[in-house]
Formats: structure tokens, C-alpha cells, sequence
């Protein structure tokens, strides 16, 4: 009768590979449920509120198009000839931050709201041109993003590939663009941001441009820059969302179409 190599071989090895095996299927069992708790915590997205997403849905001035990975919001009357690229905020439904560009979009300007890569803006991959190629008729380009969404965007912001970079409640993670003299920048953040903090804020815009437009809402909170409801670890907003959408338009619709 014959034996196997692991038939032959002393107790002690049989032993350690046995270990050796269970370690190995232990290992790759709590990777598989790593990776699936973090695909569920990933695309455990916050959803617009219907009621915001229903009025843009239904204002006449504005024509919404969602795509699944983008949403764009164009006008239906007069184009100014402009566009915007927006990255959304961790976790957040692109349909949510609809309500926020209704009076930019209404007003002339195209906007492009990403979905990014398993809803975290810091793994997006795609170059800007994926988005800006969907509108070809759009000749002036801006790129931005809310909260995370924002830190990306920083990143699309090249000389000769967009001229204007918009930051809600957010920041730029370093200060390559600290010396640009051909960027437009807007920042526009809430005193009651539980998140992006006034104090973090303070602190990036030595990252940003000196010529950055600063624009501060007193009362609005984190979630107040989209649509989306309550956001754990955000302040208590002292103003209603439609106090806080109304700010963010009058600073967006001159800085995104100054003429």
C-alpha cells in the first residue's frame, strides 16, 4: 500500500499545515466579509428628498437627465455657453444636489453631476473628459464638488482644462493650486458645518489662489449644500434648506456666468 506525501510526513508538519490552511481560509473568510462591509457601507447612499427632486423634475426652465453614473441639468431656454462638472459628496445620490443647481441650470449654465466610483469621490478614476465629452456643445468649462467631491475636483482643476473651480464646503488637500493666476475659485461653506468646519475652512484657503472668491452663509449647514436630509456628525442649520439654496445661487450664478 502506498502513502501520500502528507500520509508520510511527520506528525508535526501535518499538524502545521493544518494550521496553516485554517489561518488561510480564516484570512481570506474575513477579507471577503471586509470587502462586502464596505461595498454595503459604500453604496448605503444618502437619497435626495423627493419633494426637492419633484420641483426641479417639474420647473419648466430647467431640463433634468438623469444617466445613472451623471445627472445633468440643462437649461431649456437661453445657454450661456457654459458648463460645470460636480463631483458629489461621500455617499451622496447625485439626484440630491439637483435642487442646489436648479437656479445655476435655469439661468444658462449646464451642469454635470458625477456619481463617483462606489460613491467616494476619492477613488474616482475617469478623466474629465468622460463628463464634459456628454455636453460637446458646452465651449467653457468649470469642475467642483461638495465635501469630499470637492477634494477631487481640486485635482481636475488644470490650466487650460477648466477656468473655474467651485468648492462647497470643501477644500483642496494640498496648495498646487495655491499659485495659479488663471483659476477662478469660489468657496462657499456654512457656520454651522459640523463637517467642514468654519475653522477647517480657514485653514485650507492658503491652499487656494489668493483672487478665491469667500463666500460664508451664516446658519447653513453641511447637508444644506445638497438635498439629502440629515447628515450624522453635521451642525443644526439655523436657517430651512430654501434659505440655504437661495445663498448658494446668488454666489453661483455670477461667479459661473460673470458676464
Amino acid at each position: 500500500m502506498t502513502t501520500s506525501p502528507e500520509q508520510s510526513a511527520p506528525g508535526w508538519v501535518r499538524r502545521h499545515r493544518r494550521v496553516l490552511t485554517i489561518i488561510g481560509i480564516s484570512v481570506v473568510a474575513l477579507l471577503a466579509i471586509a470587502v462586502s462591509a464596505f461595498l454595503w457601507w459604500a453604496n448605503d447612499t444618502y437619497p435626495a428628498e423627493p419633494a426637492g427632486l419633484a420641483a426641479v423634475q417639474e420647473d419648466p426652465r430647467v431640463d433634468l437627465d438623469d444617466r445613472g453614473d451623471v445627472v445633468i441639468l440643462r437649461p431649456t431656454g437661453e445657454d450661456d455657453g457654459r458648463g460645470l462638472v460636480f463631483l458629489s459628496g461621500a455617499k451622496v445620490d447625485p439626484q440630491a444636489y439637483a435642487a442646489t443647481f436648479q437656479e445655476v441650470a435655469a439661468e444658462g449654465t449646464t451642469v454635470v453631476i458625477v456619481k463617483p466610483f462606489l460613491n467616494l469621490a476619492i477613488l474616482e478614476r475617469r478623466p474629465l473628459d468622460a463628463f464634459t465629452d456628454l455636453v460637446p456643445e458646452v465651449g467653457s468649462w468649470a469642475v467642483g464638488g461638495h465635501s469630499m467631491g470637492g477634494v477631487k475636483a481640486c485635482s481636475y482643476a488644470e490650466p487650460g482644462e477648466v477656468d473655474a473651480l467651485v468648492l462647497l464646503a470643501s477644500y483642496c488637500s494640498g496648495d498646487a493650486l495655491a499659485s495659479s493666476t488663471d483659476l477662478d475659485v469660489i468657496s462657499v461653506s456654512g457656520t454651522q458645518d459640523g463637517l467642514a468646519t468654519p475653522a477647517k475652512i480657514d485653514d485650507s484657503l492658503a491652499d487656494l489662489p489668493a483672487s478665491t472668491t469667500v463666500v460664508r452663509i451664516d446658519g447653513a449647514s453641511h447637508a444644506q449644500f445638497g438635498d439629502y436630509g440629515v447628515q450624522p456628525g453635521d451642525g443644526t442649520p439655523t436657517i430651512s434648506d430654501e434659505e440655504a439654496r437661495e445663498s448658494i445661487s446668488e454666489a453661483l450664478v455670477p461667479f459661473l456666468d460673470p458676464s
